[in-house]
């Protein structure tokens, strides 16, 4: 089966993103900023190095997703799938945000999902195929539950940049799509958010009761990720418990 690229794989949801691909069939390319920990993470999905690969990429860097899109095409053979999920997630109160901190956050998750978008969906468009999945946020679309302003906004940004290139890359077999989960049970979360407020977050604020599952979001995207998605472009598949319904 075709390849595929994850950032921000070293943990978290792009951990899950990149076993769910791989256990669907896809090779996977693992990439972080931090190389040594998405090296461990490979090796965890595939003891043996088959159909897997970790790659250091900072999003930040457009010239990193040109590189790593060769080395890539040239492990694989091919690669059709890019999930655009490296994200710094801080819970600085509003009032606290500096310039500095403003632009560090804005620059990871907004621009490194243009870049992807771009260098990737020029590459899918060239060879008549591919999907692209941008992982947005809850926090895009309500403002954050327990969120900083400046994670808020750049995935906000992510919806419509979403749109923009869903419609760029429409004609070219190239689809665009964006996954927004609301509060995943994840180590990052739980150290992220103090236990008392977590624990009021889940009770007061989400219908469901419950945090969400980062292998279910995984299977999202596997789902848009395939070939038989063809018909869904420019979509937003939420998963928040019920905390946003529209």
């Amino acid at each position: 089966m075709t390849g595929a690229l994850v950032t921000g794989a070293a943990q978290g949801l792009g951990k899950a993103i990149a076993q769910g691909l791989f256990e669907a069939g896809y090779s996977v390319a693992l990439t972080d900023k931090r190389f040594d920990a998405v090296v461990e993470t490979a090796k965890e999905i595939s003891p043996t190095g088959e159909r897997v690969c970790a790659l250091s990429l900072d999003v930040t860097k457009k010239s990193d997703f040109e590189e790593q899109l060769k080395v890539v095409v040239e492990k694989f053979g091919r690669v059709d799938i890019l999930v655009n999920n490296a994200a710094m997630t801080p819970t600085t109160p509003v009032m606290e945000i500096t310039p500095e901190e403003f632009d560090l956050v804005t620059t990871i998750n907004q621009r490194g999902t243009f870049f992807g978008c771009q260098v990737f969906g020029q590459h899918f468009a060239d060879q008549g195929y591919g999907r692209i999945i941008n992982m947005a946020s809850l926090a895009g679309q309500n403002g954050g539950t327990a969120s900083g302003a400046h994670y808020a906004s750049s995935k906000g940004a992510i919806f419509t940049m979403t749109k923009i290139f869903a419609r760029q890359l429409a004609n070219d077999g190239v689809t665009v799509n964006a996954v927004a989960p609301g509060p995943i049970d994840l180590p990052s979360v739980r150290a992220a958010v103090p236990a008392k407020k977590l624990e009021q977050i889940i009770n007061d604020m989400i219908p469901v009761k419950k945090l969400g599952s980062a292998s279910f979001i995984a299977d999202m995207v596997v789902m848009l990720a395939s070939p038989e998605a063809e018909a869904v472009t420019g979509a937003s598949w939420d998963a928040n418990g019920g905390i946003f319904m529209r």
